[in-house]
């Protein structure tokens, strides 16, 4: 017999999953894992992202790209676990700034 168990994800890392055969071992492996890529992700230079429930995003801004740069950052976005390309930026420019590069 085929036992389903439990899958964990969170928004802020869409591409990070954890499973289990109860909700609460699913959990604490979700959070490991969590912590595993954001401890990556630091090690690596780069900054985590904001928490799902940090302040709403209500400014926009427009940037024009060649069809050549929308698909080198959707590639670069994709190979970086983002799902938008718009994420992607955010998070390389916010980066950037922050650093002090």
């Amino acid at each position: 017999m085929f036992e389903l168990g439990f899958i964990g994800t969170a928004v802020e890392f869409p591409t990070v999953f954890a499973d289990a055969k109860t909700p609460e071992k699913c959990y604490q492996a979700t959070e490991d894992a969590l912590m595993v890529a954001v401890a990556t992700m630091i090690e690596c230079g780069q900054r985590p992202p904001q928490p799902a429930s940090a302040p709403r995003r209500t400014e926009q801004v427009n940037v024009r790209l060649t069809a050549e740069e929308k698909l080198l950052f959707s590639n670069a976005a994709a190979n970086l676990g983002f799902k938008w390309i718009s994420d992607f930026i955010r998070n390389t420019a916010l980066n950037t700034v922050l650093s002090g590069r």
